[in-house]
């Protein structure tokens, strides 16, 4: 007998991952290959390997980018010397840094500049962190939450400021910042927590999955910090947890003797793997959704590259006739369709 499906919701994709791809997307439609991304555009192999195919080169140094050709900055956030090089090298730059990343850059430089000590909540050689911690290299010290706050020590106990990498299970940050207020009373931390809504949705619907599920699948990949975490949200809730990139990675055996599977996503996996996890584990079932709330949050598309496919737009247009005033084109459009039928353009 096949186990019931528990399907979380929301899972997968959030709206700075939505735009991320969406962006690149547009990147790969507009140019001719290769078009260069500095680090993975998100951290999934689906994802990467998709824009492999049509002609993405990944690199991890932006002196790899041929000069002259086009460059866009990941989702996670790059150092500031990295954005320079890159405008520097490349003949177009498009930053698809997510948002809520570039509210923690913001808060990093501002806290730096107030001659604050800062501790920087994440996880040594995510790039998110890596981008973060060097927007105040002489301010900031990264605290793993798993070794908690350590030997840190400010130089006054009294202006010390904590931030933190937007992935982290809320367990991590919860931790860390009940240490940091017991040890310096007038710590400062952003007004609301730096970690990412959709994060903290994810998590609290793996929660609710938990009270019925004997066990969990998370669908997404190994770098995945937001995936991680949410694998290790399941087992502190006491339940089985694995995660897996797709249905080559579903083993029966984790459900034998089981009546109810959890299913759901990292905030980078594509809803086409999700549903093929499903297929593994109960073919033709019927799915049970498990909602805990609505997400409607959208992030537009870069601004630069909004300009940039404007204006080729209207080059376009001009060369066959004037266009039409007021008259949207298809990036204006950007709200009605998403990532997953960018993917579907690329063959996912």
């Amino acid at each position: 007998m096949m186990p019931k499906v528990l399907l979380a919701e929301p899972r997968g994709f959030c709206a700075g991952v939505e735009m991320a791809i969406k962006a690149l997307t547009w990147m790969v439609q507009t140019f001719e290959p290769p078009v260069y991304c500095y680090h993975e555009i998100v951290h999934n192999a689906a994802v990467v390997d998709a824009f492999e195919r049509a002609g993405v080169v990944f690199v991890d140094d932006v002196a790899e980018v041929p000069e002259g050709r086009p460059v866009m900055l990941s989702a996670h956030g790059s150092a500031p010397d990295v954005v320079a090089a890159a405008e520097n090298r490349a003949a177009v730059t498009i930053d698809a840094v997510c948002p809520l990343v570039t509210k923690v850059h913001h808060e990093m430089r501002r806290m730096s500049e107030r001659g604050y000590d800062i501790i920087y909540v994440g996880h040594e050689g995510h790039d998110e962190a890596i981008g973060a911690i060097a927007e105040a290299p002489g301010s900031a010290t990264l605290v793993d939450p798993v070794d908690g706050l350590g030997a840190f020590g400010p130089a006054d106990p009294r202006k010390v400021a904590l931030l933190a990498q937007t992935t982290l299970g809320l367990f991590e940050w919860e931790g860390i910042l009940a240490d940091a207020e017991a040890r310096y009373p007038d710590l400062h931390t952003a007004r609301k927590s730096d970690l990412c809504y959709a994060t903290t949705n994810r998590q609290t619907a793996i929660l609710r999955l938990a009270e019925s599920a004997s066990v969990i699948l998370v669908v997404g990949s190994e770098n995945s910090s937001n995936t991680q975490a949410l694998v290790r949200v399941a087992v502190m809730a006491g339940v089985d947890a694995y995660r897996v990139d797709g249905p080559d990675d579903v083993d029966p055996a984790w459900f034998s003797g089981r009546d109810v599977v959890g299913v759901t996503a990292g905030a980078s996996a594509p809803d086409q793997r999700v549903r093929a996890v499903i297929d593994a584990i109960a073919p033709g079932e019927t799915v049970e959704i498990v909602r805990v709330t609505e997400e409607d949050e959208y992030f537009p598309l870069p601004p630069r590259l909004r300009i940039f496919v404007k204006t080729i737009q209207s080059l376009v247009e001009g060369a066959f006739g004037a266009p039409s005033p007021g008259a949207d084109g298809p990036i204006e459009d950007d709200r009605s369709w998403d990532a997953s039928e960018a993917l579907a353009l690329l063959g996912v």
